[in-house]
């Protein structure tokens, strides 16, 4: 198993928690406010949601060594 797969795969789960559960301080930070000035807050929710489901797939292509990270 690659332990940089592993970080990415919780990146993603990260991102598609603080969409589903609407957390505040996620929403609400500073890099994020750009798409939820251009979407609106649930808009920049499904954003992140699908962001983070991209993300979760990549993270478990590389830990399962489909795919091979830069390192």
């Amino acid at each position: 198993m690659n332990s940089t797969g592993l970080l990415i795969v919780g990146a993603g789960l990260f991102s598609i928690a603080g969409a589903v559960c609407d957390w505040d301080f996620f929403i609400n930070s500073r890099k994020a406010r750009l798409f939820v000035s251009m979407f609106g807050r649930t808009g920049a929710r499904i954003f992140y949601g699908v962001l983070g489901f991209a993300i979760l797939i990549l993270g478990t292509l590389i830990t399962l060594g489909v795919l091979k990270d830069a390192a």
